[in-house]
Formats: structure tokens, C-alpha cells, sequence
């Protein structure tokens, strides 16, 4: 059996001005489509509700992510964040920024959507594919 051999493979990580420019991209969709069409109001009620929808970075790692107020009795007003959607950066093609998108599973495991792609051709596919919307 032959013996594996491992590559190194250098990533190029984000810069801060670069993901500040990502990051207002993305509060655009956030302000523009899911606010308005999911999150018009908050209206309490006596189960788990969302009152906020934001995104934010985690490594190279960019997350949309519900805000959630519980209404139960036992921890009323206990709040608490779920992320629906996230961009993984994984590499530069030349001048331009590639990235996987990953949605959410119902089973709390991320599920790899679209790889590769370009921060404008991730930014559409989030803003027209359902599965990447909050619920």
C-alpha cells in the first residue's frame, strides 16, 4: 500500500478592510431583503420569536445569523442566536475572492450548497435561493 503524502496549501486570509467590504455586502441583503420580508415586526409570542437578523464574521468564516427571545415562562426574555446561512472564504483567484456557500440543516449540520464561487455569485445565489433565507 503505498504511503500518503500531505500537501501544504497556503490560504490567503482576509484582510481587515476586506472583510469590512464583505461584511457591508452583506448587511445590504440583510437590510434589503430578509428584514423587510421576514422580520418586518417583532411580535412576541409564548414560544421562541426572532426580533433580529445580522451577520458576523468568525475566522474566515461570514454567518448570517436570527436573533431569538424565548416567550416561555421559565426563561422568558432569554435570548439566543441561530445561523442560517454562511460564506466560507477559501481561497484568491487572481483578484477575486472564492468562497463555499453553506446553509443550515434542520439536524444542526451545515450543508455544503455551492463551492468555489465569487463573492457576487454567492451574494446572488443567497439573495434567490430559498433554502438560504431564514426561516
Amino acid at each position: 500500500m503505498a504511503k500518503r503524502r500531505g500537501q501544504w496549501v497556503r490560504i490567503k486570509t482576509l484582510s481587515s478592510e476586506e472583510k469590512a467590504a464583505i461584511a457591508v455586502a452583506g448587511e445590504r441583503i440583510i437590510a434589503e431583503l430578509f428584514k423587510p420580508r421576514y422580520l418586518p415586526e417583532i411580535r412576541p409570542t409564548a414560544f421562541n420569536y426572532p426580533v433580529d437578523i445580522f451577520g458576523r464574521w468568525r475566522g474566515s468564516k461570514y454567518s448570517f445569523i436570527t436573533r431569538y427571545r424565548s416567550g416561555f415562562p421559565e426563561n422568558a426574555g432569554e435570548e439566543f442566536d441561530l445561523a442560517f446561512t454562511r460564506l466560507d472564504h477559501i481561497e484568491d483567484s487572481g483578484a477575486e475572492h472564492r468562497f463555499n456557500v453553506l446553509w443550515h440543516r434542520h439536524t444542526g449540520q451545515w450543508w455544503h450548497l455551492q463551492g468555489n464561487v465569487s463573492l457576487a455569485q454567492a451574494l446572488r445565489l443567497i439573495e434567490t435561493d430559498g433554502l438560504l433565507h431564514p426561516l
